[in-house]
């Protein structure tokens, strides 16, 4: 068959496939373009879930007349500039756009009409381009003193079949909603708004550049429990700096549909950050639980190639183990500062269900039959002493010594109320499960299985990093067959590897010797083992494999060895398993990302029996 050139108006739909995918894809190149043009006020419009109309209105810089023809056509872009050499250098893009893609694609698949008045001129013009047919330049009205209103009409109209491809009107709307969702929390100082079919969808107005203005704004859109249960994140290593906020253990979802990336300002999405976040929160969260977490990287641009595909929603990291790294150890550190907090939800999840519940008094007999407190002296006199509670325990209850005569004894100094501290003061158990607590504005319920069993993981793991990983010798080394890049990579962490406990070295081509294994994991598959190892240095660069079943084992462990639900406790040692988690990072969640307290506020407990 002959080669033909295809002609322009061909070449552009093709193009268009790329970068219009959907109506959520349009308005991000819209909004992208308005951002770059330094808007403070970007208003969106929707209608037919985007395949009607779409409408993006900004305060930006606007454009004159003769840009107009030069924003329609494809590969024209007043984002890129020449350096002192004439060359065009796209290793350091500082802008959201720059290809010169988006209105030419989609002017070649909808009708596209764009009135701008440029900033400082006293007239507006505009241009209208339907199905990649340029029209005439005219005069137009314009509301503002200057930006642009770009209007889309009948999106993909000129491209039928991929009009079928498209999801319901309500499933777009969505797609519109979260992708503008993503744009405002990079860009906490802009305003947006958002309507679908005539009906208000979203207002964020502009909130103070900084942190506590990017908080508001997320808080805005992710609910306001994420900004009560958020940690904030400000690290920085060899030029890179993470910033943003990430949610407490026990605030969580089934899903990671709330972890979210910004790089220079652009919102990417990356295998990157997901593999950061299941490795910071690997010791809190079951598999099936996910963290929320807004992340903003921002780094030199010759660092990160953004040119990767015409949607720009991809990026490559010059080093994306220093990267990854700096995702993880932030975080890490963000959750060890957060001690034992646990997420307000907890409580309001507990205090909702007490509300609906009504329980009838009981009879006299029987409210004189009920006694309070879980805990006898004579009950617990014979129970043996729990590990790692004793020396903490005879700290925990200060012996009182009454001043020898009342007449010469000096003025009492201030006592420390032990329901100041953090978890309060132990008041009873019940059902030999729940340890209760009073603090000075609430109580506190503590699941002592739970909150033991946090305690005992977190200092097995301090004594494994102290000492090193215990390893047993293999009777018959064995040999692990794998792919020729797999086993290098593997051997090529070797040390890294042996510090876990694992020894091996290479066997030839395509395979390594394995020699030791730590010997927390007993007897287990070293092949699955060390594939699963290569795997995970294939896809994340880190050997999160050997390191995840080091900690079940230890999880495991110090479920067994903790205090078990049904086991009585005295009244020292329930205040010294309190005194120790105040002590203790992350006790706020077991290993599974439970909580192992709810704390109840004294106000809201009120509300309970109608006192506020």
């Amino acid at each position: 068959m002959p080669i033909r050139r295809l002609p322009p108006e061909t070449v552009n739909r093709i193009a268009a496939g790329e970068v219009v995918e959907r109506p959520a894809s349009a308005i991000k190149e819209l909004v992208e373009n308005a951002l770059d043009a330094g808007a403070n006020r970007i208003e969106v419009q929707a209608d037919g879930g985007g395949l009607t109309r779409i409408l993006v209105a900004d305060d930006g810089g606007g454009m004159g007349p003769d840009e107009l023809p030069l924003a329609v056509e494809r590969h024209a872009t007043s984002k890129l500039a020449p350096g002192a050499d004439g060359d065009y250098d796209l290793l350091r893009i500082a802008t959201l756009g720059f290809r010169g893609e988006a209105l030419p694609s989609i002017g070649s698949v909808a009708r596209l009409s764009i009135a701008s008045r440029a900033r400082g001129s006293a007239d507006a013009f505009a241009i209208l381009v339907e199905g990649g047919a340029m029209g005439q330049i005219s005069p137009a009205p314009f509301p503002g003193p200057h930006g642009a209103r770009v209007e889309v009409r009948d999106l993909f109209y000129a491209t039928p079949a991929r009009l079928k491809f498209m999801k319901s009107e309500r499933a777009e709307a969505l797609a519109i909603t979260e992708e503008l969702k993503r744009q405002a929390m990079a860009h906490e100082a802009v305003s947006f708004s958002l309507d679908l079919d005539g009906r208000r969808a979203l207002r964020l107005p502009a909130e103070a550049p900084g942190a506590d203005g990017r908080l508001a704004r997320l808080a805005s859109i992710m609910g306001r429990d994420f900004s009560d249960n958020a940690l904030a994140i400000d690290h920085e290593r060899e030029g890179v700096r993470l910033s943003g906020f990430a949610g407490l253990p026990t605030y969580n979802r089934g899903n990671a549909a709330h972890q979210y990336l910004f790089v220079n300002g652009r919102p990417v999405r990356d295998r990157l950050l997901q593999g950061a976040l299941r490795a910071a929160y690997a010791d809190f969260l079951a598999r099936d639980r996910h963290p929320l977490a807004a992340l903003f990287i921002e780094l030199d641009p010759a660092l990160v190639d953004v040119n990767v595909h015409p949607a720009k929603a991809e990026v490559r990291f010059r080093d994306p183990a220093l990267v990854r790294g700096l995702i993880v150890s932030g975080l890490r550190h963000a959750l060890a500062a957060a001690g034992h907090r646990a997420a307000t939800t907890v409580s309001a999840e507990a205090l909702s269900g007490l509300r609906p519940a009504y329980t009838p008094p009981p009879s006299a007999a029987g409210f004189s039959a009920w006694r309070m407190g879980g805990w006898s002296p004579a009950a617990t006199a014979a129970a043996p002493a729990i590990p790692g509670l004793e020396e903490v325990s005879a700290r925990a209850e200060p012996a009182f010594e009454p001043p020898p005569g009342l007449a010469e004894a000096p003025a009492p100094a201030a006592v420390f109320d032990p329901v100041d501290y953090p978890l309060g003061a132990a008041r009873s158990q019940l059902h030999e499960t729940y340890i209760v607590a009073q603090t000075r504005d609430g109580i506190v319920i503590v699941d002592q299985h739970a909150a033991h069993e946090r305690l005992v993981y977190e200092r097995m793991k301090q004594e494994m990093a102290d000492g090193g990983v215990v390893r047993q010798a293999l009777l018959l080394p064995e040999v692990v067959e794998l792919d020729p890049a797999e086993a290098e990579r593997v051997a090529a962490r070797a040390e890294e590897l042996a510090a876990l406990g694992l020894v091996l070295e290479p066997f030839g081509p395509g395979a390594v010797l394995v020699r030791e294994t730590p010997a927390l994991l007993g007897e287990t598959d070293v092949a699955g083992l060390v594939r699963d190892i290569a795997d995970d240095l294939s896809e994340n660069g880190q050997a999160l494999a050997l390191k995840e079943r080091l900690e079940e084992v230890c999880g495991t462990l110090a479920c067994h060895g903790s205090v078990r639900a049904g086991r009585r406790l005295t009244a020292p040692e329930m205040n010294a398993l309190l005194r120790q988690m105040e002590a203790t990072p992350h006790s706020g969640q077991c290993n599974h990302g439970r909580p192992t307290y709810v704390e109840l506020k004294l106000a809201d407990i009120e509300k309970l029996f109608g006192r506020r």
